[in-house]
């Protein structure tokens, strides 16, 4: 972590430069990477199966907070949530570029912790970083990640395979991520009121780190391998359940019923919704970020997955045509709405 004194304008670095401080700890480790950083274009030689390619940006005063997000956080986070996309369509994440707008506010020593945290994604998800750019921005810092992966052609899982009766499955638990930017955002305000009062954390490393640090679930990818399931939909939970389940209807066209007393939770989770008097239903359904994997499958495959503690049934697919809804704890049928995150509207902190 660089100290705050340390200060190096990126305008006493030339292009190839910075270039070099930021990239040269990053070595090529897949077999279909031939060349990375350094030309004008990297060269893929993908080894098997079809490519996979998926982008994202994450803009500073919509996506994230740099009064609570440390660099080397956002930049790990970049990668994930992109190499999530990767996963949702039943791949694996192989290579990425990171082109990144940042203003001069910010010195070389901040850069180089934000590629700390990419290197560290990098490193965990065994992916290649093969090029980018490094621009300057009016409005603050931006990164736009483009991720690379590899699926096999017969097991890409799309939006719009899902039929009727088969079974809602997601993985992990829910809500989280959003408990965690409840927290930040409390500190955050107790903080600008007096700076002298230190930020109240302890107890909530989870949730924390569901919201500063997500993971990308290759596992599920790799687990549903072994168990011989290929999903007939997919997605990542990122906008929240709510509007992943109503991704997956318009796509496939059916119906989907979930059943609140089958959303997983955790423990922690329910006693920070009831610290924040929040309803822990409603977090889960609408909260976000949380990047697990929501899928469909064939009831045949259902003892395959039966007692996994990594995966949890929902719900169902209804009729073609059919609406979403949720089955409450008392049997009453809701309306499932997107109330998540919008990106073009709404701030995501």
């Amino acid at each position: 972590m660089a100290k705050k004194e340390d200060f190096t304008p990126l305008s006493k670095l030339g292009e190839f430069k910075l270039i070099e401080e930021l990239t040269s700890n990053f070595t090529l480790n897949q077999g279909s990477s031939i060349l990375g950083i350094g030309d004008d274009a990297a060269i893929l030689e993908p080894l098997t199966g079809q490519t996979l390619i998926s982008a994202d940006s994450l803009v500073e005063g919509v996506h994230f907070d740099l009064t609570y997000v440390a660099p080397g956080h956002l930049g790990y986070k970049a990668m994930v949530v992109n190499f999530s996309d990767i996963c949702a369509m039943n791949g694996l994440p192989t290579q990425v570029l990171v082109n990144i707008g940042i203003s001069n506010r910010f010195g070389l020593e901040f850069l180089k912790e934000i590629y700390a945290g990419i290197k560290a994604a990098c490193d965990v998800y065994d992916v290649d970083l093969i090029g980018g750019d490094t621009v300057s921005s009016y409005s603050g810092l931006n990164l736009s990640v483009t991720a690379i992966g590899q699926a096999d052609a017969q097991k890409i899982t799309k939006r719009s395979g899902a039929q009727e009766n088969h079974l809602v499955v997601v993985s992990g638990d829910l809500g989280g991520a959003y408990m965690g930017l409840q927290i930040l955002e409390r500190e955050k305000s107790v903080f600008q009121e007096n700076p002298d009062i230190q930020p109240e954390l302890k107890g909530n490393e989870y949730a924390l780190g569901r919201q500063l640090k997500p993971e990308a679930r290759t596992d599920i990818v790799d687990l549903l391998e072994k168990l011989e399931v290929i999903p007939s939909s997919m997605i990542d939970i990122s906008d929240g359940l709510s509007s992943e389940t109503l991704h997956l209807s318009q796509s496939s066209g059916y119906g989907f019923a979930l059943y609140e007393e089958k959303i997983p939770i955790d423990p922690t989770i329910y006693k920070l919704c009831e610290e924040f008097n929040l309803t822990s239903t409603t977090v889960a359904l609408n909260g976000g970020e949380d990047y697990e994997l929501l899928f469909t499958i064939d009831p045949k495959d259902y003892d395959k997955i039966k007692g996994n503690p990594n995966l949890t049934v929902i719900g169902h697919v209804t009729e073609k045509g059919g609406e979403c809804k949720l089955i409450t704890r008392d049997n009453k049928l809701l309306p499932l709405n997107a109330q998540g995150w919008n990106s073009i509207n709404e701030k995501n902190y």
